[in-house]
């Protein structure tokens, strides 16, 4: 008599890297605004430097 064994079903790989935080939304991180704001405010301050 053969014996068969059933096979599980596989795992989600999504859900392992959102449970690693991984993955997540497409918008910026807060660190990532902030510094892109910064790279502005200092392109803004080196453009508004008086010319010798």
């Amino acid at each position: 008599m053969k014996m068969t064994v059933k096979t599980i079903k596989p795992r989600n790989p999504f859900v392992a890297a959102s449970l690693r935080r991984v993955a997540g939304s497409h918008a910026a991180s807060p660190r990532a605004r902030r510094q892109a704001e910064q790279r502005l405010l200092r392109a803004e301050l080196e453009r508004l430097k008086p010319s010798p």
